[in-house]
């Protein structure tokens, strides 16, 4: 229960927000259509995006309910089990207790929380005895080595940094050099947060996948993006940039306990099907959790 109460506590504005929209739906009187429409529309401003809106409102229809059978009982039912469809099959198991050696990288754009959610990782894996270096590959700024130093210092986990300034590709490069020579588990590498449409930082970031494979061919193994949910459907944009470059292979959303607005994970696993590695509803160590659809279905429109 411990899970689902940090993230029921988490969701609530968004959970309110789409309570208090459909209640108010619903006491309207009015034709099936209308409702329909108010439904759709009411979706799309919530960020659950213009196909999921439309599919509900399709399926709604479809069940030819008449005018006093739609209610908002049948609206949550049919919700809550399409939902849990959408985000089921995108669930990743991230803690394997017969894990190979893997490399992540950790990407996504400014503010979106990378550092702390490198940091919140590692206190997840550190509980799993995962042996763990990591590569402070955020050479652009001085905070950023400074912060994930202490958060690396918190869980008692080996970094490897240069300085401010320095060529991120080569604290990739010794990081990964390192976790091989000393057995590692788990390589995490930070990088800058770059804006997805500044091209010379896009390009540093292909740099360091290069440089990665000269030691590995594999590495890195997994590249996480993380994302801001309060950015809305610019998530969708910073997810569409980030894969022309790279092989995204999960998803972390974070600040989801800071939006009412939270159908956009679910936008964003309905159209590119990416597993999703944790969600973060929070600011402490604990709000980093892996990601169970069922939970977060549940907790949407508790």
């Amino acid at each position: 229960m411990g899970f689902f109460k940090n993230l029921k506590d988490g969701l609530f504005k968004s959970s309110k927000n789409i309570s208090e929209g459909i209640t108010n739906i619903f006491t309207k009187t009015k034709a099936n259509e209308n409702l329909l429409n108010d439904i759709e529309e009411f979706m799309i401003r919530a960020d659950f995006g213009v196909s999921i809106a439309k599919k509900f409102k399709d399926i709604l229809a479809s069940q030819k309910y008449s005018d006093e059978e739609l209610k908002k009982e049948n609206f949550y039912k049919i919700f809550s089990s399409e939902i849990s469809k959408i985000l089921k099959p995108l669930e990743k198991n991230i803690i394997e207790e017969n894990m190979k050696f893997k490399t992540i990288l950790i990407c996504g754009v400014n503010g979106t929380g990378k550092t702390t959610t490198i940091g919140k990782l590692c206190k997840l894996f550190k509980e799993h005895n995962k042996k763990i270096i990591v590569g402070a590959a955020d050479t652009f700024r001085a905070a950023a080595i400074d912060q994930l130093k202490v958060w690396c210092d918190r869980n008692q986990t080996e970094i490897i940094c240069s300085e401010v300034g320095s060529d991120p590709a080569s604290v990739a490069f010794k990081t990964l050099e390192y976790a091989k020579n000393n057995q590692k588990d788990l390589c995490i590498i930070d990088t800058a947060g770059r804006l997805h449409n500044k091209k010379n930082l896009m390009e540093e970031f292909s740099k360091i996948i290069r440089v990665l494979k000269k030691i590995d061919s594999e590495s890195p193994q997994e590249t996480w993006i993380v994302l801001d949910a309060t950015t809305g459907q610019n998530a969708i944009n910073q997810i569409e940039e980030f894969k022309k470059i790279a092989n995204i292979t999960g998803i972390i959303m974070t600040k989801l306990d800071g939006t009412a607005k939270g159908g956009v994970l679910v936008a964003i696993a309905d159209q590119f099907k990416i597993p999703i590695v944790a969600i973060g509803v929070g600011e402490k160590e604990d709000d980093l959790n892996q990601f169970k659809a069922d939970e977060y279905t549940k907790a949407l429109i508790s």
